[in-house]
């Protein structure tokens, strides 16, 4: 598919990104529905499916803590790149978020990091923070989802815990769905589903650089 030349018109307004803080500020969380132009949302599942040949499976925890566990998680990842015109239009999009809630809430966003994921049949993801433990690096995390008239009854819903009043939240995958949420609060899951699922997951992080250590570290 040439990619090359097509252009997008982003539909994350100032008014999106006023209503995104807010929500962020009040419930720490926000779920947009057809956040992105139908276009690339189209794309971007196009790029996915024809690049899953080249997924590798996912893993936990960061650098030298990093490892492949079957038992808590069981999708396949490919980061995204600037190189790809599809891809780089998604991150052309999230830099746009992270300058506009560096603005309205302060939070010193450095740098974004995001990888499709791919859910075969029956894979799943148990309940996990985003946010390490001992680290606090990523702050913020995105789901944006690429699957095209998706059923309930298909599963593969994202499951966010709400701890401070233990209540929960069910995220159908549709595409074009947007879900941003704060990464140290919100315990979340993602439930098996009976086809495949793509998806691409992003975490905002800050820069917690040191004279003896340097960060973001991919």
């Amino acid at each position: 598919m040439s990619t090359s030349s097509v252009q997008y018109s982003s539909t994350l307004t100032e008014e999106t990104f006023d209503l995104i803080a807010t929500a962020l500020s009040q419930h720490g969380y926000i779920i947009l529905e057809n956040a992105l132009p139908p276009k690339l949302v189209s794309n971007l599942l196009v790029t996915a499916t024809e690049k899953v040949a080249e997924f590798k499976p996912a893993g936990i925890g960061r650098a030298n803590q990093h490892q492949v566990n079957n038992v808590i998680r069981t999708d396949n990842i490919l980061w995204l790149t600037t190189q790809n015109p599809v891809e780089s239009a998604y991150l052309i999009e999230m830099d746009a978020l992270r300058e506009a809630m560096n603005k309205r809430l302060f939070m010193g966003l450095f740098d974004y990091e995001a990888s499709f994921a791919h859910y075969p049949s029956g894979a799943f993801y148990k309940k996990h923070l985003d946010a390490f433990k001992g680290q606090t690096n990523r702050v913020l995390t995105t789901v944006f989802y690429l699957n095209e008239n998706w059923q309930e009854e298909q599963g593969g819903n994202l499951v966010i815990y709400n701890t401070k009043n233990n209540s929960t939240l069910q995220v159908k995958p549709e595409a074009g769905t947007l879900v941003i949420f704060l990464s140290d609060e919100f315990p979340h899951e993602v439930k098996q589903a009976t086809k495949d699922r793509y998806s691409i997951a992003g975490w905002f992080r800050i820069n917690n650089s040191s004279l003896n250590r340097v960060d973001p570290a991919h």
